[in-house]
């Protein structure tokens, strides 16, 4: 099964129904407005364009009117190239706040002498504050389909934004405007069987972001063996489209490698002799909603859930990937040389391995051979790879004093403490390519939750079991 899909057919599909459906409401209202336009959106279109904003902003000849244009700039924005998209999009930019009536506004408050006055003034300050696009952006929600072409809108702009502050100022007015629409108290977790609709089986497929889903059987694995669940959660205006997705595997104590989760070939084991729900893969399925959190929610529920159907279980851990370890290693590795390494690990590797590793050159060319392949070179690297991993999850920050790896940021984010690091947990070419390997259960503790989420929130504190804690000195913990 390709995961390129997503740009292919899919897609497609997706774009051609949006289009017909804002055809035939720009078609029953008569109007004809912006007509044929070059995919890539010449300086006269362009012209045409922005004039057709401005009509949609004053709303000229009534509701009807004002939709089907929308739908038409809509229709006329999903029939544009790459370029001809970021030109409309730094044309909707410009339609921003006007410092001339924010500046009048802030003056008119400041200079407010009564009560009514004031609040006068202050209506209108806020009314100074919107960007006139918003009106349009939300003319193109109200239309069918609407909110996932916004979010689909947005996920384009954040790939060619880059430092343009006009295209960053109309990527957070979407964000707000996409906040408020996806509050988890709006979403709805549905678990999703081998026996939902192809379309749906399609679009997790192809949303996969974590381990990718190589085959049928090996979606009907994931979907529909006895010690396995997958839920995503939903929202009412986007049906038919996941938002974000976990996978579930229930086993007996704390999984420990991905392939052995993964294997389709396997008989799942019944559910009733699990004690653990392992959360191993977690995708957000709409690039679009960026930066707008709900995973943590989808955890709390789908633990709840299974908690509830299963009594068993008493615990909930990750099995989560490193992405950023190997680059970090790597670069330790060309500043520090060997002395990242104790004096035992390093005497290790010259006593079982031979040769002389003080030097950056030989220890890097040994991290970049296959030396997963090697026995005797597995066990020597093992506890040291193991305790860097620990350095980098524990004492890594980034200039926020966050975990420089994101996939920490999330889980302590969201009230898990790191409880394992395990060695050689993902084999594959990726978890070679990222972390060597590497892979870390994050638990997930009901009791405990909200308190580490405090911490980290608060503290910048990062809770971590005894047995990881222990992997550094102490004066480096």
């Amino acid at each position: 099964m390709n995961a390129t899909n997503t740009s292919g057919a899919l897609v497609d599909r997706t774009l051609t129904n949006l289009r017909n459906a804002w055809r035939e409401m720009t078609d029953s209202a008569r109007v004809a407005l912006t007509g044929a336009v070059r995919a890539d959106l010449s300086p006269e279109d362009s012209e045409r364009i922005e004039r057709q904003i401005t009509a949609c902003l004053e709303g000229r000849g009534g509701e009807v009117s004002a939709r089907a244009r929308a739908a038409d700039l809509g229709r006329t924005y999903l029939s544009l190239n790459a370029v001809g998209r970021k030109r409309f999009m730094n044309l909707l930019a410009r339609f921003g706040v006007a410092d001339e009536n924010l500046d009048d506004a802030a003056h008119a408050l400041l200079a407010a002498s009564d009560q009514a006055s004031r609040t006068a003034a202050a209506r209108r300050l806020r009314k100074a504050l919107v960007a006139p696009r918003m009106n349009l952006l939300r003319q193109f929600s109200a239309l069918p389909n609407g909110v996932k072409f916004l979010v689909d809108m947005r996920a384009e702009l954040r790939e060619v934004k880059g430092d343009d502050q006009d295209l960053a100022a109309l990527d957070a007015d979407l964000k707000e405007l996409l906040s408020s629409w996806f509050d988890v108290g709006l979403l709805n977790l549905q678990r999703i069987t081998w026996n939902a609709p192809a379309g749906l089986l399609e679009k997790l497929a192809d949303y996969e972001a974590v381990h990718a889903i190589r085959s049928w059987q090996d979606l009907k694995h994931r979907l529909d063996s006895a010690d396995r669940r997958f839920y995503a959660f939903f929202h009412p205006n986007m049906a038919e489209e996941p938002l974000i997705f976990v996978e579930v595997a229930l086993v007996e104590g704390l999984a420990d490698n991905v392939q052995e989760l993964l294997d389709a070939g396997k008989t799942g084991k019944s559910e009733t002799s699990a004690d653990t729900a392992i959360f191993y893969s977690i995708s957000n399925a709409q690039q679009g909603l960026s930066g707008i959190s709900f995973g943590g929610f989808l955890i709390k529920r789908v633990l709840d859930d299974v908690t509830r159907e299963l009594p068993a279980i008493k615990t909930a851990a990750t099995l989560s990937p490193m992405p950023g370890f190997r680059n970090w290693l790597e670069s330790q590795v060309e500043t520090e040389g060997a002395s990242i390494l104790t004096a035992a690990e390093l005497r290790a590797l010259k006593d079982e391995l031979g040769g002389q590793f003080e030097d950056e050159e030989s220890l890097s060319a040994l991290l970049a051979s296959p030396w997963q392949r090697n026995k005797k070179t597995r066990e020597i690297l093992r506890a040291p790879l193991i305790r860097l991993a620990a350095t980098y999850l524990l004492n890594e920050r980034d200039s926020s004093d966050e975990p420089v790896d994101k996939v920490a940021r999330f889980h302590l984010s969201n009230g898990a403490r790191i409880e394992r690091i395990n060695f050689l947990a993902d084999s594959s070419q990726k978890g070679m390519r990222q972390s060597f390997g590497m892979m870390v259960n994050y638990r997930y503790k009901p009791g405990d939750i909200e308190a580490n989420h405090e911490a980290f929130k608060g503290e910048k504190r990062i809770v971590a079991s005894s047995a990881v804690k222990s992997l550094l000195p102490r004066r480096k913990r």
